[in-house]
């Protein structure tokens, strides 16, 4: 498993009413580290191959975070099959022992051309990237 891993300081913008971090945020977040992350493994790649829209997020809020708390968001590609691969995005809060606060399970879709919009089946070269081919992901 490749896992990619960012940290993010929670500011005001990031706060709901309730002073905590808005939910809706946290999507945000899965989906800027999994842009993130594929750049990060296509960086040596020209022309970077398709593009990725989100099929469905699972969400599962465990704990708040707070102004100042330092969040640790880690993410990996679990599955592939077809076009669809399955990204689990986890957050810690250094501040609760690294617990994971929040955990993200999205199923992203392939296209083999932003223009058209085909629905393709992930090739092995890109399914490579995500997890070396000695432990291919099942």
């Amino acid at each position: 498993m490749n896992e990619f891993t960012q940290k993010i300081k929670v500011t005001k913008d990031h706060l709901d009413e309730l002073d905590h971090v808005n939910n809706v945020q946290y999507l945000y977040w899965a989906q800027e580290i999994a842009k993130s992350h594929w750049s990060y493994l296509t960086e040596k790649i020209n022309p970077v191959p398709g593009v990725w829209v989100v099929r469905h997020h699972d969400v599962l809020y465990k704990l708040g975070a707070y102004l100042c708390d330092e969040i640790i968001i880690s993410t990996y590609i679990k599955s592939v099959k077809g076009p669809i691969s399955e990204r689990v995005v986890n957050f810690y809060n250094s501040k609760n022992n690294n617990k994971v606060i929040v955990k993200i399970i999205s199923k992203w879709c392939y296209l083999s051309d932003a223009k058209n919009r085909k629905i393709t089946a992930i090739p092995e070269f890109i399914s490579n990237l995500f997890d070396p081919p000695d432990s291919k992901i099942k």
